[in-house]
């Protein structure tokens, strides 16, 4: 049961947070409609569609850990029991703000569109300043030598070849 509740409020999280920051403001900025028809751009394009695929897939695999694994969700009013260290997360630290501004950017490549890699940008440097200033002290408090040893091995933003293991 509890498993359904980390579910149901992972769920939610998605569509809250990445669902806005990835999809509705993106939407605001563009308007979702291609900037340029020349077939120049065609192949980056198709490169655009394939990082939004890659991206709603890690985007999903992420959350999915967190309430199979973490018995919580990604939202700071619900947090995880366990610290989660499977998946994408043995790989990376970060794969669900890595996925939000890779989404942005697949954006940018498909609508060929100069605004929304600068507004990928700002949420880099967002993601980046959130993580150092509250969840790395959060999770640090809450998981202790377990956070510190992962923090340790497993790179926060550009993944690692072979999964860690604890």
């Amino acid at each position: 049961m509890k498993r359904v509740g980390a579910a149901l409020g992972s769920l939610v999280w998605l569509l809250v947070a990445p669902g806005v920051v990835s999809g509705l403001i993106p939407w605001w900025i563009n308007g979702w409609e291609i900037q340029s028809e020349s077939a120049w751009w065609l192949p980056i394009q198709v490169l655009g569609v394939a990082l939004i695929i890659a991206s709603i897939l890690v985007l999903l695999h992420a959350f999915a850990r967190f309430a199979i694994d973490g018995l919580g969700t990604p939202a700071p009013v619900a947090p995880t029991e366990h610290l989660v260290v499977t998946g994408l997360y043995r790989h990376v630290r970060n794969p669900m703000y890595v996925a939000v501004v890779a989404l942005i950017v697949g954006q940018a490549m498909l609508f060929v569109d100069l605004a929304l890699l600068v507004y990928a940008v700002a949420i880099a440097a967002v993601s980046v300043g959130f993580v150092r200033a509250y969840e790395e002290p959060t999770l640090h408090r809450q998981f202790g030598p377990e956070y510190d040893a992962y923090r340790s091995a497993v790179p926060g933003w550009w993944p690692r070849r072979r999964g860690w293991s604890p």
